[in-house]
């Protein structure tokens, strides 16, 4: 079976979790290389947060339908059937929710960037993440952490922090943070419906993340065309091919593979493996862009990474060697 085909269809059904497991790895280095490659952007034209989210969501759309045909699953010969209006509706609903949280997730970011810099809103995005899933996942699933899951949420929380001491600091604007809150309040949010309709056995990880991607794009297109769509450049050919691989790597497959892993996994793990993003991004800001690693800063990787191997071992044995 091809990496991918786990993709197509109810993922809740037909993806192992080791499987489900691998693919939020992936998704999370992947989704780090994202700001390596904005930060090129931005060094090489005038393009602004908002218009690169929404290229990044519309290009990324065009691959994954593109693609879609490759996530099906080559013994699929016959037709489906087509689905009740219920079930359609339900879908579209589902659908709609899941792309105004992931517009939710990606603007309110980039805004707490701009507004109080790149460490304080990752530190709070993501740090923020792991406690609001953890709590909503107690409330609206019913999942438990257990002590270990506590001890590497915590981990994970003090890498991050690490992380942050030993990045020089920055100013912190209220307003920056607030905004950061609300990102992972989106991000949150996109994370627990994904896994409830996991455990429904209705998550369409192709569809859903065809679909989020369409309701963002149209979401943010407005704002995006007051921000100026197209981007001025003295080197054009490098902003496309670096806004083509933004569109195909760090979003079209790594949120394809989110989907589908975190219809499967329980959705605190998912929010600690998903720190691998801020770990990747700094592995690439030492070796692309000339940035120095201290021993702060490979503290903090060590934790994050430690944490994201101690929850992924704690989900591989409570799944049991039968859907492993």
């Amino acid at each position: 079976m091809s990496p991918l085909s786990g993709l197509s269809g109810s993922a809740s059904v037909s993806l192992p979790v080791r499987r489900a497991l691998l693919y939020l790895i992936v998704a999370g280095a992947a989704w780090g290389t994202a700001g390596a490659a904005a930060s090129l952007v931005y060094r090489t034209s005038d393009l602004g947060a908002v218009a690169l989210s929404f290229w990044r969501c519309a290009a990324g759309l065009v691959v994954l339908l593109a693609a879609r045909p490759l996530l099906r699953p080559r013994a699929a010969t016959t037709t489906a059937p087509v689905p009740a209006p219920g079930p359609l509706r339900r879908r579209a609903r589902r659908t709609t929710v899941t792309g105004l949280g992931l517009a939710l997730f990606q603007t309110a970011y980039f805004a707490a960037v701009s507004d109080t810099g790149l460490a304080v809103a990752t530190v709070v995005t993501l740090g923020a993440g792991p406690v609001l899933i953890a709590l909503g996942a107690r409330l609206t699933l019913g999942e438990r952490l257990g002590r270990g899951g506590v001890l590497a949420v915590a981990g994970a929380l003090a890498g991050l922090g690490v992380l942050f001491a030993g990045s020089g600091g920055s100013a912190v604007h209220p307003r920056g943070v607030l905004l950061a809150l609300l990102s992972a309040a989106g991000y949150s949010a996109m994370t627990l419906l994904t896994r409830r309709w996991g455990r429904d056995g209705d998550a369409d990880a192709s569809a859903t993340t065809v679909g989020a991607f369409a309701v963002t794009a149209l979401c943010l297109l407005p704002f995006a065309l007051v921000e100026g769509l197209v981007p001025h450049s003295a080197e054009p050919l490098r902003v496309l091919a670096l806004l083509a691989y933004i569109a195909a790597v760090p979003t079209a497959l790594a949120y394809a593979l989110y989907f589908a892993g975190a219809a499967v996994v329980r959705s605190a793990t998912v929010s600690v493996i998903m720190l691998l993003e801020p770990v990747s991004a700094a592995v690439l800001a030492v070796g692309l862009l000339g940035e120095r690693l201290t021993a702060t800063t490979l503290t903090g990787t060590l934790l994050m990474l430690a944490s994201v191997a101690g929850l992924a071992l704690a989900e591989t044995r409570a799944a049991g060697p039968a859907q492993a």
